[in-house]
């Protein structure tokens, strides 16, 4: 930990949305679909909106879908929105692609960048504050996450019974097992490396913490909230809105 200048660093959001969202289906991509009566885009856009300490919005989009007129209709707010044609074909490539669009833009290496699933349109303001006051005077980054409370299961799917059913193998301890959210915090210029390491190396990586924890680093974990769930599948969907209709109400 350190404090110095740290704190006077700016946080920008960065958005990774080229994703195709096949596993919920629809003529659009999830995130780009009306959820709640808006695109669910639109909401994880207009916390960081709300949020003070956030200078500015970059989303990276699928090249082929840059010129939709959707997003014409998201690019509204009292903050600078950036929509940039870095999607790649996984979301390492994207969040990449997006933060050396960043640093080519003249933001500084050293500024913070929060980047958060399109798909978590539960995200809040007070929950990016949370996030950003308790990981800025760190030099490790940090990421919202929550303790799990499930009994978990580890299966075996060498012993199955009729219908392709799994044995259970044994069962993990969930003392020191977190759930991973986002948004997830880290320098410009430090993700921006790890990513292109993990990218070279073909490294299995499924968030940016993980990237950075490749090159060493221990990323703080900062208790999220339930309602910032990832929306994948239909009951997600179903959930998310209920939750988003009570809070317009």
């Amino acid at each position: 930990m350190s404090s110095g200048n740290q704190s006077l660093k700016k946080c920008h959001a960065l958005l990774p949305t080229a994703g195709a969202g096949s596993r919920l289906g629809g003529h659009l991509p999830k995130q780009f679909q009306e959820l709640a009566g808006r695109p669910m885009l639109s909401f994880a856009i207009e916390a960081f909106m709300q949020s003070p300490l956030i200078e500015s919005i970059w989303i990276g989009v699928s090249p082929g879908f840059i010129d939709q007129p959707i997003l014409t209709s998201l690019a509204k707010g009292n903050k600078p929105i950036h929509f940039l044609p870095t999607g790649g074909p996984t979301r390492q490539e994207t969040v990449r692609n997006t933060l050396a669009a960043q640093l080519q833009a003249g933001i500084s290496p050293d500024d913070w960048i929060l980047v958060h699933d399109a798909a978590r349109p539960g995200i809040t303001p007070a929950l990016i504050e949370k996030l950003i006051t308790s990981v800025q005077d760190s030099d490790s980054g940090g990421l919202l996450a929550i303790p799990l409370a499930d009994t978990l299961k580890q299966a075996n799917f060498d012993s199955v019974i009729a219908g392709n059913i799994p044995l259970v193998e044994k069962t993990i301890p969930r003392e020191r097992l977190w759930q991973a959210q986002t948004p997830q915090m880290f320098c410009l210029q430090k993700l921006h490396s790890a990513l292109e390491d993990a990218i070279r190396l073909e490294a299995d990586v499924t968030d940016e913490a993980s990237a950075m924890e490749l090159m060493g680093m221990k990323p703080l974990l900062i208790e999220g909230a339930a309602r910032n769930f990832k929306v994948t599948h239909p009951a997600d969907w179903d959930l998310m809105q209920l939750l988003l209709n009570l809070d317009t109400k």
